[in-house]
């Protein structure tokens, strides 16, 4: 969630670090701040509540400048957002960048109290900045003395640390939240997301659990969790000058909604045979694998959470496996029951989702089939971890409200609920019919985008409500869910969504003239009880707002709108009847004047649990 970066140069490293700031600003956040050692061995740091631009017009004014330095992000987890608690945090001249939580927090700043340290934040992360001060007194190595300290740390961290005392050494250190290593020339980097650094090198090392990295001008020294030296695979990573850009949108998410039509053609690009649809594009061995699943248990987190309910209907109305799907933050703890021959499926954008990460760890201690993970980054600790992948393809998503990486998991999981039907007992789908639907699934992404101006119309009359409904049945419940999801995250309009069956179980209660109810009502075998179902909103004056298609049989008339949806085959439904719903939360965010990039309180890439 939070951001980190910093360098070791030859040269002045402010600007690189200030840039690496502004590249991860789509990971919201709400303070940042930057520490700087310069040649004389001074320590300067400028923090401030706000953005990166309020930073650098601080620094203007107050030139700094330095060969080391590290600089952060803050989304504001322990203590309100403000200066004060926002990083680096300073003890003794080391300063500090921290991701991730210190559960142990409070034991530790009562024990350094006792030492005689003084606290000036309310954040756990300022308990690492006086420890690593306190083992500093007794190592000459800036190093050691970080080593020995998060010895002492219970949590997920990644740091960043420098001291005036080592002026040109730059440490880092990831235990449960992603750090990478940048490769230059004269110069070498440390982040909490490639595309920090992308401006400098596309040169990169992945830190494994437990690594430690020593940063200087012309080395790096990467040890193990162990304090072994360790050798860590260099990669390459193309597209060096690809800076995420709005180009002519107005917003990056509006630019990502747009894109699903190319985007959604290459997450399927030499994975559709002529016939067949082969499982080896899952990883190695996955046809010997999926031969043997009797039961697929899915974890994830938000909106990968509802692509994965989307999931559990192919899977066992297409392959008859049962299928179950739990959020990841409720499964890591509690004690699961595991079917024989179950097959563990994470769904991750970024595949950095702490939650996510755990369930992963702890499936691995238990007796599951195997473990694949449907992710949109090569690298991710996630695709490290698990033993198959399937890469979706999406592109970097800058805006944080997800859109093009959740209709590519529906891809991705339309893909598996294919291949897993090869192999079950009652087989009750066409493959080469379904391959030709996948193949024709941009040119329906495309016709729904035509759209966008009715549904910029009918935006207008949700921007002076408070509360929203979301209704669907079947696949599309999830989809509905979806879609509340997305108009609260960037509109702030409280929304929620509802099995259209359950409204006279309680919803209905909710239903005025001030309700507006969107439902997602194609033509499929439930529309007859869905139709029943809102004849009882209209008769309690609520207005509906349809997506469905001609053959529905649905028409305007006072109290019912009709957003008249392009007729698709019934398999991609799901998918394309989630886009409609991303451009209208986006245009009642637009009306609105929130943030629809960075909405308030949220973060793009959850790393804390």
């Amino acid at each position: 969630m939070c951001g980190i970066i910093g360098v070791v140069a030859q040269r002045n490293s402010y600007g690189i670090l200030i840039e690496g700031l502004r590249r991860l600003e789509y990971r919201g956040y709400d303070s940042a701040g930057v520490a700087l050692v310069d040649e004389v061995q001074r320590l300067h740091v400028r923090k401030t509540q706000g953005k990166v631009r309020e930073l650098d017009a601080l620094c203007a004014n107050d030139l700094i400048e330095g060969q080391v330095g590290i600089a952060h992000t803050r989304w504001a987890t322990h203590g309100v957002p403000n200066t004060l608690n926002s990083h680096p945090h300073i003890s003794g001249g080391i300063a500090v960048v921290h991701n991730g939580i210190v559960e142990n927090h409070q034991v530790l700043r009562n024990e350094l109290i006792a030492l005689g340290y003084t606290f000036t934040s309310d954040t756990d992360s300022e308990v690492i900045a006086h420890l690593i001060h306190k083992y500093s007194k007794i190592n000459d190595s800036l190093l050691k003395a970080v080593q020995e300290a998060v010895k002492n740390i219970k949590g997920a961290y990644a740091l960043g640390v420098v001291s005036k005392i080592h002026p040109l050494s730059l440490i880092g250190v990831r235990s449960g939240s992603p750090l990478i290593v940048g490769i230059g020339v004269g110069e070498h980097y440390i982040a909490s997301d490639q595309l920090a650094l992308r401006q400098v090198t596309d040169s990169f090392v992945f830190l494994e659990e437990g690594d430690s990295v020593e940063c200087q001008i012309d080395s790096i020294k990467i040890f193990d969790s162990t304090g072994n030296i360790a050798e860590r695979h260099l990669e390459q990573i193309g597209d060096k000058d690809l800076v995420a850009s709005k180009g002519d949108f107005r917003h990056f998410m509006q630019k990502e909604i747009f894109e699903q039509s190319d985007v959604l053609g290459i997450s399927l690009q030499g994975r559709l045979g002529e016939v067949e649809v082969n499982s080896s594009i899952f990883g190695y061995g996955a046809e010997d694998l999926f031969k043997r699943i009797a039961f697929v248990q899915i974890v994830a987190c938000g909106t990968s959470f509802h692509s994965g309910l989307v999931a559990k209907h192919w899977i066992e109305k297409y392959c008859a496996i049962p299928c179950s799907v739990e959020v990841a933050s409720e499964y890591r703890y509690r004690r699961v029951a595991i079917p024989a021959n179950t097959l563990f499926v994470t769904l991750s954008q970024s595949g950095e989702t702490a939650d996510t990460l755990a369930a992963l760890r702890k499936a691995k201690s238990c007796i599951y089939l195997g473990s694949l993970s449907i992710c949109n980054v090569a690298s991710s600790s996630l695709v490290r971890e698990s033993d198959m992948s399937f890469l979706t393809r999406a592109g970097p998503e800058i805006g944080v409200a997800s859109t093009k990486a959740f209709t590519t998991q529906l891809v991705a999981l339309r893909l598996l609920s294919i291949c897993l039907s090869k192999y079950s007992s009652q087989k009750n789908i066409s493959e080469r019919e379904y391959l030709e639907d996948l193949r024709c699934l941009p040119f329906y992404c495309k016709a729904v985008l035509e759209l966008d101006s009715r549904i910029k119309i009918v935006a207008e009359q949700f921007a002076d409500k408070n509360h929203s409904l979301f209704l669907g049945r079947g696949e599309h419940y999830p989809i509905a869910l979806e879609g509340a999801l997305k108009l609260k995250e960037i509109s702030y309009i409280h929304a929620e969504a509802y099995p259209a069956g359950e409204l006279k179980h309680g919803p209905l209660a909710l239903i005025d003239e001030n309700m507006p109810v969107v439902v997602v009502a194609p033509t499929n075998n439930l529309l007859g009880k869905l139709k029943s179902n809102l004849s009882e909103v209209r008769a309690r004056g609520g207005m509906l707002f349809l997506f469905s298609d001609a053959s529905a049989g649905f028409e305007n008339e006072p109290g019912i709108v009709v957003i008249e949806m392009p007729k698709v085959p019934e398999s991609l439904k799901a998918i394309i009847y989630t886009i409609p719903l991303q451009l209208l939360a986006y245009h009642v965010a637009v009306l609105k004047g929130t943030d629809v990039d960075q909405p308030r309180n949220l973060a793009k890439s959850v790393t804390v649990e």
